[in-house]
């Protein structure tokens, strides 16, 4: 379900929507898929762009952000199985790209949107999940 990315709107209500492009995008591999993506979160809506790839041996999720304010931003999803269920970790690493306004920008993306949209998801995953056993 995590790794369906296209379908996150019917399980996210906080997701507005994530559509795949066609724009030729770099990728590293040819199963890598470029998103534009939208969620509500903390202080302000927001979308954004990013190449996306899952790895099912270390049970990870890659994104890497390539428009917007959070360009640049790369973000891992690591899942580790537990006895009693799955462990969810998300890691950002934000380094906002104009460097005199990163003092400012990088707390504001952080607290009024990154950490409340990955709350949220985590969140509600975990009610899904945990609805289904």
């Amino acid at each position: 379900m995590v790794s369906q990315l296209l379908r996150w709107p019917e399980f996210l209500p906080h997701y507005r929507f994530v559509r795949e492009l066609k724009d030729g995008a770099i990728s590293a591999s040819p199963s890598d898929l470029h998103l534009h993506m939208s969620a509500i979160g903390g202080w302000f809506p927001a979308t954004w762009r990013a190449l996306y790839r899952s790895n099912s041996e270390t049970l990870e999720l890659h994104f890497e952000h390539t428009a917007a304010f959070t360009k640049g931003m790369r973000v891992v999803w690591t899942l580790t199985p537990l006895p009693e269920g799955t462990h969810v970790k998300i890691l950002h690493e934000l380094r906002f790209r104009f460097r005199a306004l990163a003092w400012f920008m990088e707390p504001a993306l952080r607290f009024g949107f990154i950490e409340p949209v990955a709350n949220k998801t985590l969140a509600r995953f975990k009610l899904l999940l945990e609805a289904k056993q």
